[in-house]
């Protein structure tokens, strides 16, 4: 690999940007492309962007000539704000899938490291916390405290990012409220409907893990589908 290739994957992982290097077998092209755009043919672009939306690698042919594209994707993080009993399983199963678990809750008295050991844990506001979490698409936020006066700041934050999942704990009932609430500050229709809520894929349990893996589920099907 090129000094200079490596140079930028090494600058696009610290930046959190996801980049693909693209590469014609015959060695006459080595490139870093990011966010799929680039002075490469379309339909290597393309290809590009598939490897990128589905993090893996393609070998492929185009107009004779044989190509590789590697996605280089940052590592994919997981926002959960409420240390509450769904949270212990959640943050177990999302880090064995390879997120980067952050627990955000002021109330010292939940989010304790005797009942999240290992876990990364935020004491400051949902808002603030999210804000210096800089989130992006490689990031999915999951409300689960169920208190509008803590989950409502984190949404704020969440839905005016590029977060790719955003969850929020509670009944249909107690969503068309949190619509309200947010349509009253601001944020259009559009917005509000990429709160999955009621959260989770419908699987029928209602236990904190069984809730915990409808989540997990969910977010996985809105990573790559």
């Amino acid at each position: 690999m090129k000094t200079e290739t490596l140079a930028r994957l090494r600058a696009a992982r610290a930046g959190r940007q996801s980049v693909a290097r693209v590469m014609a077998l015959d060695g006459s092209v080595d490139a870093v492309v990011e966010d799929g755009d680039g002075p490469l043919p379309e339909t290597v672009l393309e290809l590009a962007r598939a490897a990128l939306k589905q993090n893996r690698s393609y070998d492929f042919e185009h107009e004779g000539a044989r190509w590789f594209v590697q996605a280089f994707n940052p590592p994919l993080r997981l926002v959960v704000v409420g240390a509450v009993h769904i949270s212990q399983p959640l943050i177990r199963m999302a880090e064995s899938l390879g997120y980067d678990v952050t627990l955000v809750d002021p109330r010292s008295a939940f989010a304790t490291a005797a009942r999240f050991p290992g876990v990364t844990i935020s004491d400051e506001w949902p808002d603030d916390a999210l804000e210096t979490l800089d989130v992006d698409g490689r990031t999915a936020v999951v409300t689960l405290t169920h208190d509008p006066k803590l989950d409502d700041p984190a949404l704020h934050v969440a839905l005016r990012s590029e977060a790719f999942y955003i969850g929020a704990l509670g009944s249909r009932r107690t969503h068309e409220k949190r619509a309200e609430r947010l349509a009253g500050a601001g944020f259009d229709e559009a917005a509000i409907s990429r709160i999955h809520a009621p959260i989770g894929l419908d699987l029928g349990g209602r236990a904190p893990a069984e809730i915990a893996l409808a989540i997990a589920a969910q977010m996985t099907e809105a990573l790559y589908r």
